[in-house]
């Protein structure tokens, strides 16, 4: 059985928390197809009529007030190593008005020893803090009450209820009946006293689906497409023979880039909040995700790298994504993130 850094035993929850761990940061685990977004450029602004220290990056999401449209995506949990980067990922929220979401909390309900690898709440009072959950554990167990304890377990403002077929299918563990689940999420939505917010892991959220989930009244979608981590690559690593390896390789570019998706996701459920992540490497791609209709961009992978590494780095990348949304914008004429809008763009094909 693996270990922790005392020495101690790890669960298997834990040791899987860990093997995800690492694998996304010493791996090559990114998909090897595009999010999309190369496809899309702004009209230049030659005239812009605008001060670039003037430009408001600021919104509102939940009815919280975020100085930049950044939220730090339910990356990680569950093991005491993951603890250390998630308290350092909610400093670098608080400090710079970001949101943040943990890790699935399922081991966090089954082991209470591993709580505490998701609470930061003392580091991070302020923030908009998302809780984590596995849709389909709606079938095996989960109910209201497990919901409502994932939510109180850290203090959260949002619970988010994340679907991932493609990754429960290549686990050798993975829960496999997705039966269902639309009405138990509704149930969910209505229920729980916190927002819902339902999103993928790396494949994305077609129209149709997220007509569906806004139907039954989730309050955000966050599409997380393709073209960033690939959980199919994430799988094949951990895989022991080379047959095994090759049948999860197969799937290596499955999903729906996230650029296709938000303008998707967009158009079908207009009123609905959407969140754009998944292979969005700067700001730039950001300003475009949000021109697209997304309100809120996630970073996960190149963040994650950067805590791995300390507060500062995190914060340094951050900023610097910051910076070049902020110059996006002043080149495109939006003084606003409300003026940042799809007639901006053009596409190339």
């Amino acid at each position: 059985m693996m270990q922790d850094a005392t020495g101690k035993p790890v669960s298997r929850i834990s040791e899987r928390k860990l093997q995800h761990l690492r694998l996304s940061l010493e791996e090559s685990v990114q998909s090897t197809r595009s999010a999309g977004f190369e496809r899309w450029s702004f009209v230049h602004q030659a005239l812009p009529e605008l001060d670039l220290d003037t430009i408001d990056t600021s919104t509102t999401f939940l009815g919280r007030r975020l100085r930049l449209p950044f939220l730090l995506s339910s990356m990680t949990g569950g093991a005491h190593a993951a603890g250390d980067i998630n308290r350092r990922l909610a400093l670098v929220a608080q400090t710079m008005g970001l949101a943040f979401g943990v890790g699935s909390q399922r081991a966090g309900l089954t082991h209470k020893d591993l709580r505490s690898t998701y609470q930061v709440r003392s580091v991070a009072p302020d923030i908009l803090l998302l809780a984590n959950l596995g849709a389909v554990q709606l079938n095996y167990g989960v109910g209201i009450d497990q919901c409502l304890e994932a939510v109180e377990m850290i203090g959260a403002d949002a619970l988010v209820l994340h679907l991932n077929p493609l990754q429960e299918a290549l686990q050798q563990e993975g829960d496999h009946n997705f039966r269902g689940l639309l009405e138990k999420i509704g149930l969910i939505a209505r229920a729980l006293p916190v927002p819902v917010i339902v999103k993928e892991v790396g494949s994305g959220i077609s129209g149709p689906i997220a007509r569906q989930l806004a139907e039954a009244g989730v309050a955000a979608i966050d599409v997380a497409g393709a073209g960033g981590t690939s959980f199919a690559r994430v799988e094949a690593f951990r895989r022991d023979s080379a047959d095994e390896v090759e049948l999860a390789l197969a799937f290596s570019e499955w999903g729906i880039p996230t650029a296709e998706a938000v303008l998707q996701a967009k158009a079908a459920a207009p009123a609905t909040p959407i969140i754009a992540s998944g292979g969005i490497k700067n700001g730039l791609d950001a300003a475009k995700a949000l021109a697209m209709g997304a309100r809120l961009v996630g970073f996960a992978h190149a963040v994650l790298a950067a805590a791995a590494q300390g507060e500062e780095p995190a914060r340094r990348l951050l900023d610097g994504f910051g910076w070049q949304l902020r110059v996006a914008m002043f080149c495109s004429g939006a003084g606003s993130l409300d003026a940042l809008t799809l007639d901006r763009l053009i596409e190339s094909r």
